[in-house]
Order: structure tokens, then sequence, then C-alpha cells
């Protein structure tokens, strides 16, 4: 009999993945990660009442669990590249980050000492092997599919991985959840940043960095407001910026980090927030080879956001891509992910 391990969070998603395991043959053990301990209150995190959760299902479909602590590598290998790209003015993805050094690294490593011969999570994506090359594929539930945020996984990690959820629609996971009657099966889903939880996010991270106040201005440079500190926005961003007056709302579209200047335009249709063309670097290729320059791929900039036709202009350390038609607020920090139809190629971090 094989050997799963895999990771419970106390959510639905989860908490299906591991009885379709179960029900699958598998041998199947569960793993509750606890990956931030700093201010682990009670207001603020709920990876308590997750533990009890992830626990309940495991009793309730007959699996081991157990807990283990990944604080110490996710402040090393996560947060503080967390801190350092908003210290520079970037914006960055935190989940990306957390699935390649954390849920793909550190508890791959944990799991393989348990002897697992693979492991599995509760993410909306697909795995498929080709000619011996493993393949991350959208999931089958397009409105959930998060392979934007695994895209910087490599073959042995993919050789490894099952997602039980990839062909199936998220309210088919919630009906399986419900009948099977799992205690979380009317959960709510988490939303935001996996460390900040329900903190507000200024406050946040006005404990780690010092912010310094300044002016926000139009791109002839007159003074519209006054900012609290660059790293608190982003491109793109309409919420927060309270400046008054009359017209369309102002979006951030630039910020000007040695003069300490938020630029703002009017109007979300700016030609300041449109880029035809991007620049990425930190680039990761799931096949281990690097795709063609100068074919048509999709690309996205941002998870919420639809495929847009593109090309690969230069690939080299960095990489060029230019687009069919203009993106909106292509933020750097961010990653912009390359897809052939339905498979994830890979992809870099915006600069």
């Amino acid at each position: 009999m094989k050997k799963v391990v895999i990771g419970m969070s106390g959510g639905v998603d989860s908490s299906v993945s591991a009885l379709l395991l179960k029900n699958q043959g598998f041998e199947v053990i569960g793993l509750f990660m606890k990956n931030w301990e700093d201010d682990d209150s009670e207001e603020y995190c709920s990876s308590r009442q997750d533990l009890i959760d992830a626990v309940s299902v495991a009793d309730k479909i007959g699996i081991e669990i157990e807990a283990v602590n990944f604080s110490r590598e996710y402040k090393d290998r996560v947060f503080s590249h967390f801190l350092d790209e908003y210290k520079a003015g970037r914006t960055p993805n935190p989940d990306v980050l957390c699935n390649s050094e954390i849920k793909f690294k550190a508890f791959l490593d944990h799991a393989m000492s348990l002897g697992a011969d693979y492991i599995a999570t509760g993410h909306y994506a697909q795995v498929r092997e080709v000619d011996g090359l493993f393949q991350l594929l959208k999931a089958e539930d397009g409105t959930k599919d998060q392979s934007y945020f695994l895209y910087r996984l490599n073959q042995s990690q993919l050789s490894k991985t099952i997602f039980p959820l990839g062909n199936l629609l998220k309210r088919d996971v919630r009906r399986i959840a419900e009948e099977a009657g799992l205690p979380n099966f009317s959960k709510k889903d988490s939303t935001g940043i996996c460390f900040i939880g329900e903190r507000k996010f200024r406050e946040f991270l006005n404990r780690y960095l010092p912010h310094e106040p300044g002016e926000m201005q139009t791109p002839e440079g007159k003074i519209v407001g006054k900012h609290l500190g660059l790293m608190f926005y982003t491109l793109g961003q309409r919420q927060g910026l309270e400046i008054g007056g009359d017209g369309e709302p102002w979006y951030v579209a630039g910020k000007d980090m040695e003069k300490n200047v938020l630029v703002v335009v009017q109007g979300h249709d700016h030609p300041l927030l449109f880029r035809n063309s991007l620049e990425c670097s930190d680039l990761n290729w799931i096949s281990g080879s690097a795709p063609h320059k100068n074919w048509v791929y999709s690309a996205k900039t941002r998870y919420r956001q639809s495929d847009a036709p593109c090309c690969i202009a230069r690939l080299d350390a960095s990489c060029h891509i230019d687009f069919a038609q203009p993106q909106w607020a292509v933020t750097p920090g961010q990653s912009v992910v390359v897809y052939e139809s339905r498979v994830c190629l890979g992809g870099g971090v915006i600069s």
C-alpha cells in the first residue's frame, strides 16, 4: 500500500482530499503545519481552531494526524523575503513562496522522512506525466484554479505530488464533505495572507518596517494628498487614498522611491496604468527547460486575471514578455505565470 502524507489545514478542501485518498486505497497520514508564531493570539489567529478542525476530520475518516512547526523555516525563507520586497517598494506574493519553500520543500522533506511515497495538498491543480516529464495543469474548476501559485515547483516536487481535487468543482467538494459527515463541510474558505490572518495589514507591516509619510502627486507634479508610507500601496490600488474633489476615482500608478512620492492618476483606464510588456527575473520553468521565444503563449500577471495572449521576446537570466493587448496595473514583485493552453510552463517575478 502506497503511503501519502497530506497537508491538512482544517479547511474543507484538504479534508476532502484526505477522504478521497483514503477511499482510493492509500495509507494516509495528515500533517497540520504551523507556520507562524509571532503575536499568535486568539484575536488574530485561527490556527488553534484550525488544528481542532483538522484533528476532528482525521478522527472522522480514520487516519493518523500529527502537527509540525515550520515557523522558523517560514520566517527565514518566506517572511524575511516578504519584508525585503516591501522595503524595496515592490508588492510580493507570499503564497507563491510559501508553496515553493514550505509546502513543497520543508513539508515534502518531512513527509519523505516519514516514509511517504507521495505528498498531497488541497490545491486546485493537476499533475500529468507525459514521456517521463511531469506537467502542472490547470484545475477543471477554472474559478478555483491555483496553478498560478504553484509555478515555482520543479520536476522532483511534482513527481511526488498528488492534487486530489484537480478534476472536481468546488460545489462538489462541499457536497462530498457534507455527505461524508465531515464536521467542517460548511466552513468558510480562508482568505488573505496566511500569516496576517484577520489583522489590519497596515498595523501589521508597521511593526516590522519603518514608514515615512510623503506626498501624493499627479504625473505632472501637482500635490493632491499625503500618503502614509510607500510600502502600504500597490499599483492599481483605489481604496484608502482619501483624495477629495470631483471627477473619476484615483488610482496608484507608480512610486518614486528616491523622492518618497506616490504617483496617482484619475480614471481606471488612464494610460499610465497600462503596460504592453514587462521584464521578469528569478525565473522557474517547470519542465527544466525554457519555452520557445516568439511563440504565442498566454500569461497572468495576477491571480484573479484572465489569461492574456503574449510572446516571449527575450529569454536569458531574465525574460521580456510582450502582450497582444495592454495589461492593467502590472505590479513589480508580483509573479507573471506563463501557460500553453492548460499547461503551466512556469514564470518569474515582475521586475
